[in-house]
C-alpha cells in the first residue's frame, strides 16, 4: 500500500509529463520505490519550473483519489528503466515543456478549471509524443487516471463552462 501512496507525484508527472498536481511524497513513503521513481516522485516539480499555471485545488483531490486507487498490478509499472527513462526526458525538456503551459494558461479563457484543462491538453498532445519509450506503461495508466478523473470532474460540475471544459479534456490526449 506505501507503493499506492507514493505513485501519487509519479502518475502525474507521466500524465501531463506531469506537471500537474500532485504533492510529493515524504521520502519515507517514497523508500519502497526503485531510486529513479523516488528521484521522479521528489524533483519532478524542479523540472518543471511553471510559474502561472495552476492546477485547481478539486483536479489535485481528483487525481488523488485515482491514483490512491491504483492496484498492485497498476504499481508494476513503476520500474527502474521506466523512471529513468522519464528523468532523463524531464530534465531535458521540462523548461521548454513548463513554458509552454504558462503560456498557454495565460492565453486561455477564464474561469480557472477552462485555464487549466486547455492548456494541460493542449501541452499534453504537444510533448506526449516525445517522452520515451520506455515510458509507454507509465503513459497508458497516466492516460488512464486522467481520463477517469476528468469524467469525475465533468460530472460533478456545477459550472457549464467547467463541465464542459473537463468533459472536453477527458476526450483529448
Amino acid at each position: 500500500m506505501t507503493l499506492t501512496r507514493t505513485a501519487r507525484g509519479a502518475v502525474l508527472a507521466a500524465a501531463l509529463l506531469s506537471v500537474t498536481a500532485l504533492a510529493a511524497p515524504s521520502p519515507a513513503q517514497a523508500a519502497s520505490l526503485p531510486p529513479a521513481c523516488q528521484e521522479a516522485l521528489l524533483e519532478t516539480f524542479d523540472k518543471f519550473p511553471v510559474v502561472d499555471f495552476t492546477v485547481p485545488d478539486k483536479v489535485k483531490n481528483t487525481l488523488l483519489g485515482e491514483v490512491l486507487g491504483l492496484s498492485e498490478a497498476d504499481q508494476q509499472v513503476f520500474t527502474e528503466e521506466a523512471c529513468a527513462a522519464w528523468n532523463g526526458w524531464a530534465t531535458a525538456n521540462g523548461q521548454a515543456v513548463a513554458a509552454d503551459l504558462d503560456t498557454r494558461y495565460r492565453k486561455a479563457a477564464a474561469p480557472v478549471c477552462n485555464k487549466f484543462a486547455k492548456s494541460s491538453l493542449a501541452t499534453i498532445k504537444q510533448y506526449a509524443p516525445d517522452v520515451p519509450a520506455e515510458t509507454r506503461e507509465l503513459e497508458k495508466l497516466a492516460k488512464r487516471i486522467w481520463k477517469d478523473s476528468m469524467a469525475k470532474l465533468a460530472a460533478e460540475a456545477t459550472n457549464a463552462d467547467c463541465r464542459a471544459a473537463y468533459d472536453t479534456a477527458k476526450a483529448g490526449w
